[in-house]
């Protein structure tokens, strides 16, 4: 028996064309083409959903929540959903959802790296992949998973990785979750590393900082004066930071600032190792949260979550440590 899937449009490359000299642009012409597309009837009984036509740089942390409280609202009345999204702030939207929500049904994200006026195309080849695998009985209670390019991937894990590739998507040191075949939705491995923060609201005030070469701390003291409630740094490697930032990172810690250490690194964990001033070991003895392997652009979202639910710094860090890995 085909099952009921939701497919919630929400804008970006999938859903744009060129038109002369704008350039790529949005279109309103996806709800229109998916309603009345042959290859989706053999797959399961689709409807659409024409939620919102923006740009994913446009997206918002808010519109994020609002999205993942549309999808637990609307799942209840179909076997699976699929969110079709931007590519440049996919990874962070399905992320938060995977936090939040609260459904064990399946909910994919899918996009596009070509527009619907490029030769070769792929963005109707991901949403099949993405209905199928919305469809398919092995994908419940995997948490959120994104469907490019015949491969399917945690939110958690996955990153765009170049530019314009259709192959942009990947879990970069962990593989991908499963494949989708011409015949079957094939799983590899399982998903073993997953939390929920069930939230209804979000703190948005946490900032993010990239470590670089030469940096001194002016970004870290324009995020104390205007009320961060923490502050992720992509450090160096293992979790390591030039030696001058840290009287700006004491000062901080003073205010009652969580400071959330990970790596600018693309695999690997952050580690109390380097015990040097700067080192991250040296961090987590002033009172840093090491984030494990999670990205920055990720650590930043569940601190928001975090936040929007327990106000505490402290409960929230406590939180934090028990949860990283």
């Amino acid at each position: 028996m085909k099952k009921n899937i939701l497919i919630i449009l929400t804008g970006g490359t999938i859903s744009m064309k060129a038109k002369g000299s704008l350039g790529v642009v949005p279109s309103s012409e996806l709800a229109d083409v998916l309603r009345e597309f042959p290859q989706l009837d053999s797959v399961a009984n689709v409807e659409v959903m024409d939620y919102l036509n923006l740009p994913s740089p446009y997206i918002t942390p808010e519109m994020m929540l609002e999205l993942a409280k549309l999808i637990d609202l609307k799942i209840i009345d179909y076997d699976g959903v699929v969110i079709t999204h931007g590519t440049d702030t996919l990874e962070e939207t399905s992320f938060l959802c995977d936090l939040v929500l609260t459904t064990r049904k399946p909910v994919v994200f899918t996009a596009a790296m070509r527009s619907g006026s490029d030769i070769g195309l792929d963005g109707p080849r991901n949403i099949i992949g993405a209905v199928r695998v919305a469809s398919h009985h092995d994908s419940a209670d995997k948490g959120v998973l994104v469907v490019m390019n015949d491969e399917i991937h945690t939110a958690r894990d996955v990153v765009k990785s170049d530019t314009g590739k259709v192959d942009a998507f990947r879990s970069i040191g962990y593989g991908h979750l499963g494949s989708v075949d011409p015949d079957a939705i094939v799983y590899h491995r399982a998903a073993l590393y997953r939390e929920n923060v069930w939230t209804d609201r979000l703190e948005t005030r946490i900032d993010l900082i990239k470590a670089v070469a030469g940096m001194d701390g002016k970004f870290i003291r324009c995020s104390i004066d205007s009320g961060a409630r923490a502050i992720v740094i992509e450090a160096f490697g293992r979790g390591n930071v030039p030696q001058n930032i840290i009287p700006n990172i004491e000062q901080a810690l003073a205010a009652n600032v969580l400071v959330v250490i990970s790596s600018r690194t693309y695999t690997g964990r952050v580690l109390s190792e380097y015990g040097y001033p700067g080192g991250g070991k040296h961090l987590a003895d002033l009172g840093c949260i090491l984030a494990g392997d999670l990205k920055g652009v990720k650590v930043r979202l569940k601190l928001m979550a975090l936040f929007g639910k327990y106000q505490d710094p402290d409960v929230v860090k406590r939180f934090f440590l028990q949860s990283r890995n």
